[in-house]
């Protein structure tokens, strides 16, 4: 961000505020996150966010199957951690 972003800030302008900067730094967030293609080998031209919508499917799903992987069915199929003490009422 600083050779990206600030480098080029502060040569286009002197800011008199911390305000002007915040503004100009959240404009070029904006642009750089949410406008320009992504040039990832597998991004396929998509934004950064873009990108990141479609792989926050993906991680849910496989953190979903590590929390399954964790747990085991008992014989009431209840689901409990396998580290988990079992206290027998």
């Amino acid at each position: 961000m600083k050779d990206e972003c600030y480098n080029v800030l502060f040569r286009k302008k002197i800011y008199s505020t911390i305000i002007e900067l915040q503004n100009d730094v959240d404009n070029w967030l904006k642009t750089y996150n949410e406008l320009r293609p992504h040039s990832g080998k597998y991004c396929y031209g998509k934004t950064p966010y873009q990108t990141f919508l479609d792989s926050k499917k993906i991680a849910k799903e496989k953190n979903l199957s590590n929390l399954f992987d964790n747990q085991k069915v008992n014989l009431d199929n209840e689901f409990s951690d396998e580290n988990s003490l079992k206290i027998n009422s």
